[in-house]
């Protein structure tokens, strides 16, 4: 759920697609905002095993030089209980860490494949088409999805027959009135179930696909 300043749910949205390049995951980016390259060169920089242990180190031999002061400083009663860690000390294999003050470097980014759905591209191509009540953005969106599902060979009712991949499809800002969906700007919208339709139609290709999901909604907008 995005918050009015977008900021949170963006944070959420990019180390989702991070982790995703370096799990090495296919990528798929949807958007009627931003275009989809740009997000992707936004992505922040992650802190690679040595780098990591190397930054800890530092941190643990700048706390101990530190220690004897602090002693001198600190409260008697406080001096004995342990001490809270404010970074994790400990490498895990699932997930990585990122620094989100950097930008992940191109070749990284260039390692997987991605595909990208930028609406105002999409809608330029073809005249604009109705499906089932929904708005054509919407349809539109479903119909690439599939089709990278598809072609990509992530149905999961079609044994792949390269390495098994997964597919990580990230959707920003769905149900905005940039999507062409009035539900967040009238009183009596064209469609007003168009929204629910999508995401009803997502979760069938999800369940039956080799592929995870977030989608980040404007929820502030949509009474």
């Amino acid at each position: 759920e995005e918050d009015k300043y977008g900021l949170y749910s963006n944070l959420l949205f990019k180390y989702f697609l991070a982790e995703g390049i370096v799990c090495g995951h296919d990528l798929f980016v949807a958007s009627a905002k931003e275009h989809p390259d740009n997000i992707l060169k936004e992505l922040p920089a992650p802190l690679l095993d040595d780098t990591y242990r190397k930054e800890l180190g530092d941190e643990a031999a700048a706390a101990k030089s530190e220690d004897f002061q602090d002693s001198m400083k600190i409260a008697w009663r406080y001096q004995n209980l342990p001490k809270v860690e404010a970074s994790p000390t400990t490498y895990t294999k699932f997930g990585h860490y990122y620094d989100v003050s950097k930008k992940m470097s191109p070749e990284l980014c260039q390692s997987v494949k991605w595909h990208s759905f930028y609406l105002h591209e999409e809608l330029s191509f073809e005249p604009k088409m109705k499906k089932c009540n929904m708005n054509s953005g919407y349809g539109r969106l479903l119909q690439s999805i599939q089709r990278i599902i598809s072609q990509e060979g992530f149905d999961g009712s079609d044994p792949q027959k390269k390495q098994r991949n997964v597919l990580r499809i990230g959707i920003q800002s769905l149900g905005s009135v940039l999507w062409g969906d009035d539900v967040c700007c009238s009183d009596t919208p064209e469609d007003i179930h168009s929204l629910t339709k999508f995401l009803y139609v997502l979760r069938g290709l999800l369940r039956k696909s080799l592929s995870a999901c977030i989608i980040t909604v404007p929820a502030h907008l949509i009474q």
